[in-house]
């Protein structure tokens, strides 16, 4: 399934359109090309509305963004759900900010095909709790998986939960993947760019949402344990992850992490 996903990825290049938070574009763009995907940065409303309509999937991440940014956001959910193309919600620091709070919760009535964020993001997107410490989660990721759980059942979504150890719930199905590095979270972008990828492998196979979710965060977590394994600290385990993200086989990716699937 997870090696199926990949190629796919890697036959259809993808043309991902970003709306993403100013800290991350370029970190973005440049895995989305180590993965075999297209990226656009499309920020100004009435463009980003017609882009959405004609980007393989759609990535909406909400940290970070300008007034007109929100606005692009929301006709661009808009566009894409009318489309019938895939959209994934990062809800970045939601729970903790009450601005991108009210914008996320408003973005889930255009039927994301993912909501993909930490625990805390989580929980906060569902009103379990307050949020984390701004982008940092404060809570443990199985401490998410009801509210995880209650958003797929509710917005007929899959929902995946990053963490040491990654959940991808959807309704009836929970998949963990163990895998990745402890150096991740020292490296700018790196969640970021996963609701990216989860886009460009739901762009890549639409018709199988759970399973693209899952085969994004086993290629990321099987770049993480390769970069790790030379990397001297955050700054070259950043250049060797890319490079990870890059080199890795399909078939590499299912032999280095370990999913576990659980309907």
């Amino acid at each position: 399934m997870v090696a199926t996903i990949l190629e796919n990825l890697r036959a259809t290049a993808p043309l991902v359109h970003c709306l993403t938070n100013t800290v991350v574009p370029q970190i973005t763009a440049n895995v989305l090309l180590a993965i075999g995907a297209a990226p656009a940065m499309i920020d100004l409303p009435e463009e980003a509305e017609i882009f959405a309509g004609i980007a393989s999937a759609v990535l909406i991440n909400v940290g970070n963004g300008s007034t007109e940014q929100h606005r692009a956001q929301r006709r661009a959910a808009a566009a894409a759900s009318a489309a019938g193309r895939p959209w994934v919600l990062d809800p970045v620091a939601v729970g903790a900010l009450p601005v991108r709070t009210a914008l996320a919760r408003g973005l889930l009535t255009h039927s994301p095909a993912c909501i993909r964020g930490n625990s805390s993001e989580i929980l906060g997107l569902a009103g379990a709790s307050a949020g984390g410490r701004g982008v940092d989660a404060t809570d443990p990721v199985e401490a998410a998986l009801d509210a995880a759980s209650s958003l797929a059942t509710e917005h007929g979504t899959v929902v995946a939960i990053s963490g040491e150890v990654d959940l991808v719930v959807s309704q009836g199905r929970v998949t963990r993947i163990r895998g990745g590095h402890a150096l991740m979270p020292l490296v700018i972008g790196t969640g970021c760019s996963l609701g990216a990828t989860v886009a460009a492998a739901l762009g890549a196979s639409p018709d199988r949402p759970h399973d693209a979710v899952v085969a994004a965060h086993a290629l990321f977590a099987a770049a993480g344990l390769v970069a790790g394994r030379d990397a001297k600290g955050p700054a070259s385990f950043e250049v060797a992850w890319r490079d990870a993200l890059y080199t890795l086989t399909p078939d590499e990716v299912v032999r280095l992490v370990e999913v576990e699937d659980r309907a």
